[in-house]
């Protein structure tokens, strides 16, 4: 039985509906479509007119001018979203798919992650500068050392290896072959390390040099002790008052001022040398010394921290015994800042750290060394070995009473030309 109302209008579009106008389309919400380019919609079929007082007015919203089309005839099913000409709901929300991700901006993340990595470098260098600084042992005033020479080019630096057993153990005196009491007080080596705009030059003064104690102050007890003419070797004057008086004497027979002072002992130096792994020699022939241990092919090899310091020691194996020690500690000396100051070594924190640590914690240099002072003299102890410098032992004109006697002359011509920053013509033995 129909239970439609009978309408017998001649309006009559269908029975969906009372209104004799078309019934517009309903959303339905579980349904979803995907949204259809622009470009691929297909044109809605011509639609009869529709007689003025028939026609639906415009939807609320809409773009002015634009009629309303409810898209009915165009074959898509419509749910999810509403009314939009673009498919977009009116009130927000998605429009039944997800928006794809922006491309990354490379550009930017590379300035990000270089910006980032800048300040990253910059803090640990600022903080490994910071600590090394700190553990330099500023532990020699020049200030005290009186009647000092003028001040000529470039930097002048006294480089002593001591005989100080300091933080050394029995075990490791017995190992070193040092022995003797836990601060001698002595000098094994000095060298002067001048560097200019000439090149560096590096100097050998032998232990055993004949030279007199002038004029000094005492470095604590600050009493004045006047001249007595007194002559002895070098390295008595470190054992009598320290760096301080060796200081003065070294300035006194040479007439060169020295800028600054710089100490290390036996035990820190054989660290230093097994924390870089060990420095490679050419050692042109052998020789054995049973005071310091020594006992080498001849031949390239490795030396580690034990090796090193009997081989920097050794003397009474050579006819010419301290010029020979010297030229040997220079030689070494040389290749251990050449292996040193290379990339593997300073890039590598695993590297660097130990060598810094072994080297800074036996140190002992003046007031006014600072870090960056120490690595200039470094790396111009390094030139030295590339070939933009000098290496030559003191001029010795003879010997008195066993002690090596300069050849004043040519100290005196050596000192003028370093003074001056020339390049070094006056050869030593």
């Amino acid at each position: 039985m129909n239970e439609w109302p009978e309408d017998r209008s001649e309006n009559r579009f269908g029975r969906g509906s009372e209104s004799p106008q078309p019934e517009s389309a309903r959303v339905m919400r579980h349904v979803q479509r995907q949204p259809v380019p622009p470009q691929q919609r297909p044109a809605p079929p011509r639609q009869r007119p529709v007689p003025p007082a028939q026609r639906r007015p415009e939807r609320a919203g809409a773009d002015e001018g634009v009629p309303f089309d409810s898209g009915y005839n165009t074959g898509q099913v419509y749910g999810g979203g509403g009314g939009g000409r673009d498919g977009n709901r009116a009130g927000g929300g998605d429009s039944g798919y997800v928006r794809g991700r922006p491309a990354p901006n490379w550009r930017r993340r590379i300035k990000i992650g270089t910006l980032t990595l800048v300040i990253v470098v910059l803090a640990v260098s600022v903080s490994t500068y910071f600590w090394a600084d700190s553990k330099l042992k500023r532990d020699v005033d020049l200030s005290k050392v009186i009647e000092r020479p003028s001040k000529g080019e470039g930097t002048n630096y006294l480089i002593v290896g001591s005989d100080s057993r300091e933080g050394m153990t029995d075990e490791d005196k017995q190992k070193l072959h040092t022995g003797g009491p836990k601060d001698s007080g002595r000098t094994d080596s000095m060298m002067i390390l001048h560097d200019g705009s000439n090149g560096p030059t590096l100097i050998s003064l032998p232990r055993d040099s004949h030279v007199e104690i002038p004029s000094y102050k005492g470095s604590d007890s600050g009493k004045d002790y006047p001249a007595r003419g007194r002559f002895t070797k070098l390295n008595a004057a470190y054992a009598e008052d320290g760096p301080e008086l060796l200081v003065r004497t070294v300035e006194f027979n040479t007439g060169l001022r020295i800028d600054h002072y710089v100490e290390i002992g036996f035990g820190g130096f054989a660290k230093i040398v097994d924390a870089i792994g060990g420095v490679e020699l050419d050692i042109p022939k052998a020789f054995k010394d049973k005071k310091s241990g020594a006992d080498f092919k001849a031949g390239k090899q490795t030396l580690n921290g034990e090796q090193s310091l009997a081989f920097v020691r050794t003397r009474y194996a050579f006819a010419e015994a301290d010029l020979a020690r010297t030229k040997n500690q220079q030689k070494f000396l040389a290749a251990l800042a050449n292996q040193t100051a290379t990339p593997s070594t300073v890039l590598n924190p695993f590297k660097l750290y130990p060598v810094m640590g072994a080297g800074l914690d036996t140190l002992v240099v003046d007031k006014d060394m600072s870090l960056w002072s120490l690595g200039q003299m470094f790396f111009a102890m390094k030139g030295v070995t590339s070939g933009d410098g000098t290496s030559m032992n003191m001029p010795i004109s003879g010997s008195v009473g066993g002690d090596l006697a300069w050849d004043k002359a040519k100290v005196k011509q050596l000192v003028e030309q370093l003074k001056k920053d020339d390049k070094v013509t006056v050869t030593g033995n």
